[in-house]
């Protein structure tokens, strides 16, 4: 039987970042990894080897950085977890003993089962997989119909990717947006038109009904009637939590279905901890349990599990997910954190909004030079910032950062109009209309108003 202090449970960019987190914390633990795939994909970049990647093999995370940091790894299948005995039971046969366990087993991607036809030929799902991708990519290139069902992040980007590659994509979305999920009505609406005039058909406010095809999809019936024929099907409906091997440890989950913790990644059983697709989260502003999935969480999780492994630090707690996405078309940018409109009135905050259509070089005659435009969520009674929304060009990415960063240290519109920042023509907007304090200063102004 092999012993270590701590045992990490999953390759993916959870996994990864506790590992070596908890390594430079704790330098004279031993600490060993294992995980399933041999070669582990960068999670956010796969829709881009469906387009601008020449093949997966550029979007790989290396294993020198657990090598360098002297973090071992097993490539194999944990079958079992025993936390009463402190042991795991590899798929092989091979146990493992462990001080501290950390469970980074990620999530799967939803194929449902009511779902007709999502069992015929040329139906793929979107998994870290680098296997079943390279083999799905090579399927679809003399595949010219592409039907994708999911307007979200992932839906949007491989059929812009797809679409890139010159096949004929449609997106279905039931909402009445692709994006309606996550952004408002306004930036949802602008995501669409920029995807529509990039070459891509939407149809949205219908669900799927059913997949037809004899042995091999040939067309996808939407529930008002419509038929879309398609050489090939992706579903990109989401994800699920990988919890079968937590739950039959007798480790709690939630009603989600996600490995239940606290604010210090601790599950319920003793030396247990979950990061991930796997854990429980918690809304920073509502502290509502949701089921969001970022990469982005993911590594704040682990560094907060890979700090308090062995001592907690009353100041590493994991604060809660501010839900923070950001996507790009083309030279077009988009990017939320913190509640959206909506959502902050469905809560019931007594809240108002600001709005700054500004530019992200200056002067605007700079060539390439892109509008800007910065909504900000408020507190109507104090002026806390609640969430926020970009539009604008590739440092949209940046801009929305800069807003959760606000989210997460409490800030209100009074503290972001004095912050200080620093400005370039080449990079950014003008220091006399930041984006940022421009809507923070035309809140305030609505704050006093009222």
């Amino acid at each position: 039987m092999k012993k270590t202090d701590v045992l990490v449970i999953g390759g993916s960019a959870a996994g990864l970042v506790a590992a070596l987190t908890g390594k430079s914390y704790y330098p004279e633990k031993d600490f060993t990894m294992i995980r399933k795939e041999k070669i582990v994909l960068v999670p956010c970049g796969i829709p881009y080897i469906f387009g601008s990647l020449e093949s997966s093999d550029q979007n790989v995370i290396p294993d020198t950085g657990l090598e360098k940091a002297g973090v071992n790894l097993i490539i194999g299948e944990v079958t079992k977890i025993d936390p009463a005995g402190k042991t795991c039971l590899l798929a092989d046969g091979e146990q493992v003993a462990y001080e501290k366990l950390v469970l980074a087993i990620g999530s799967h991607p939803v194929k449902p089962k009511w779902l007709k036809g999502s069992d015929l030929e040329n139906v793929f799902t979107v998994p870290k997989d680098k296997e079943y991708l390279d083999l799905g990519i090579e399927k679809l290139q003399d595949k010219n119909k592409i039907v994708v069902i999911g307007g979200g992040f992932i839906g949007i980007e491989l059929s812009d990717e797809l679409n890139k590659r010159g096949k004929e994509v449609t997106v279905v979305e039931i909402l009445p947006h692709v994006l309606g999920a996550v952004f408002d009505e306004e930036l949802a609406l602008k995501a669409q038109e920029v995807l529509i005039d990039r070459g891509v058909k939407v149809e949205v406010g219908a669900g799927v009904k059913e997949l037809c095809g004899n042995g091999k999809v040939t067309s996808v019936v939407l529930q008002n009637g419509t038929e879309v024929e398609a050489d090939a099907v992706i579903l990109s409906m989401g994800y699920k939590p990988n919890v079968k091997l937590a739950e039959e440890a007798g480790i709690d989950t939630n009603e989600l279905g996600f490995i239940m913790v606290d604010q210090y990644m601790r599950t319920r059983t003793p030396d247990v901890f979950a990061i991930g697709d796997c854990a429980e989260k918690r809304d920073f502003i509502t502290n509502k349990v949701i089921g969001a999935m970022l990469a982005s969480t993911a590594c704040a999780e682990a560094r907060v599990t890979g700090m308090n492994l062995y001592k907690l630090e009353a100041v590493r707690p994991f604060v809660g997910t501010i839900s923070i996405f950001a996507t790009a078309l083309g030279e077009h940018s988009f990017g939320v954190a913190g509640v959206t409109e909506d959502a902050a009135r469905e809560e019931g905050f007594d809240i108002i909004t600001a709005s700054f259509e500004g530019i992200d070089q200056h002067p605007g005659n700079l060539a390439g030079t892109h509008k800007q435009i910065v909504k900000l969520v408020v507190a109507k009674e104090s002026g806390l910032i609640l969430g926020g929304s970009v539009y604008g060009s590739r440092s949209a990415g940046e801009i929305v950062n800069v807003i959760g960063l606000a989210i997460q240290n409490r800030m209100t519109v009074s503290s972001v109009l004095t912050t200080q920042i620093g400005t370039h023509p080449l990079l950014t907007g003008p220091p006399t209309a930041y984006s940022i304090i421009k809507a923070a200063e035309m809140a305030l102004r609505k704050i006093r108003d009222n």
